[in-house]
């Protein structure tokens, strides 16, 4: 495919889907009200869905900000949420699989934040988990292993906040609206897990060479190899974007206009336990929720947004950097009658690989990772 006629399509691919989204809401029979919350939206992103009970706020986006990075929401006093997701690192932590407040290792690598709240599901194998607000509860409680290790002792982690004046001046701003004039709402845990999820949703990256190049038509933002990567990236040969589409490459999301959205879930070929393609007992994906042997070694697919920060890959971290990735793909992994359809095997030049690897890297956002406001 010519890079002029790959871009086309490409914007079409990437584009179309938001302009939807706002002829909807300008043509729609109610026009909806107009946002208390300014939004930073980079071109051609649309306005992220807000749920009715957490609507956003400059107050509170402050304060979940604060709260992301405070080490006292866990039982050791030692992790935050800010210790599995990085900003310089694309909101990962750079582990293969993420480790908890005991030392402990997760069965999953921590999965970036980047335009997480355009996700249609949560969780690398969970479908049921549509919100943040939900997604978080699962870090802060969960014992098999902990995480943040607040199982019966999140009242005493939210009381030592609330005796600090500073916090509840931060929770009086974000969340006003007591029985009485100038009256707050008490501080607790739904608070604070609103808070962080509002300060999560703000996490919006679209400003990478790719984006200036798309959205801006700026022709100086990739290079010929980009490029080349590019019309390789999105063309039928290759068909990686066939599972990584849309705006943030990771298939079907949720915005303002979208409607409903079912997340995308493949089984890569990645494992092969026991000569038919199964993957190991202890996580098998999808299948483990919901019981189809269809759903065997299905994991979310995942942004590929600043994916060049984000090694290692895969949901358990087995793939060590991006060569490797295009290697395995490109050998179709292990063809059972599990592995999704669309992994094939790919003959590829060893300049077509590097193409692509180039233009992987044309996805990282610096203005995203290195924004003061997220630190």
């Amino acid at each position: 495919m010519a890079i002029a006629g790959a871009l086309v399509a490409i914007r079409a691919c990437l584009i179309a889907l938001p302009a939807c989204a706002a002829a909807q809401a300008v043509h729609g029979a109610d026009a909806p009200p107009v946002p208390a919350y300014s939004w930073r939206l980079p071109p051609g992103f649309p306005l992220p869905v807000v749920p009715a009970d957490n609507p956003m706020s400059a107050a509170k986006v402050e304060l979940g900000r604060r709260l992301f990075y405070e080490t006292r929401l866990s039982s050791t006093g030692l992790y935050a949420c800010a210790t599995c997701h990085k900003p310089e690192l694309a909101f990962t932590d750079g582990r293969a699989r993420a480790s908890g407040v005991t030392g402990e290792s997760m069965k999953h690598g921590a999965m970036s934040l980047a335009n997480v709240a355009y996700n249609a599901a949560f969780t690398w194998s969970d479908p049921r988990v549509h919100s943040l607000e939900s997604q978080m509860r699962q870090p802060l409680f969960n014992e098999h292993p902990p995480e943040m290790g607040l199982k019966g002792a999140g009242r005493a982690a939210v009381d030592t906040l609330a005796a600090e004046p500073g916090y509840r001046e931060l929770f009086a701003a974000a969340f006003p609206g007591g029985a009485f004039p100038g009256d707050t709402v008490p501080i607790s845990m739904d608070l604070v897990i609103k808070a962080i999820a509002a300060f999560e949703r703000t996490l919006i990256s679209g400003r990478s060479p790719f984006d200036r190049y798309v959205y801006d038509d700026d022709r100086t933002a990739l290079s010929d190899s980009q490029k080349r990567g590019m019309a390789l990236f999105f063309s039928p040969r290759a068909g990686c974007a066939q599972c990584h589409s849309g705006f943030n490459f990771s298939g079907p999301l949720i915005y303002e206009g979208s409607g409903k959205a079912a997340a995308s879930y493949a089984d890569t070929g990645l494992y092969d336990v026991d000569g038919r393609g199964s993957y190991p007992q202890n996580d098998r994906g999808l299948i483990d929720i919901t019981h189809r042997a269809a759903d065997m070694g299905k994991f979310r697919v995942p942004t590929l947004r600043n994916v060049a920060l984000t090694a290692p890959y895969m949901h358990d971290g087995s793939v060590p950097n991006l060569e490797e990735v295009i290697d395995r793909y490109a050998r179709g992994g292990h063809g059972f009658r599990f592995q999704d359809s669309r992994i094939r095997r790919l003959f590829l030049s060893q300049e077509e690989r590097a193409d692509l690897v180039a233009f992987l890297g044309s996805l990282t956002d610096r203005e995203f990772v290195d924004d003061p406001r997220f630190r």
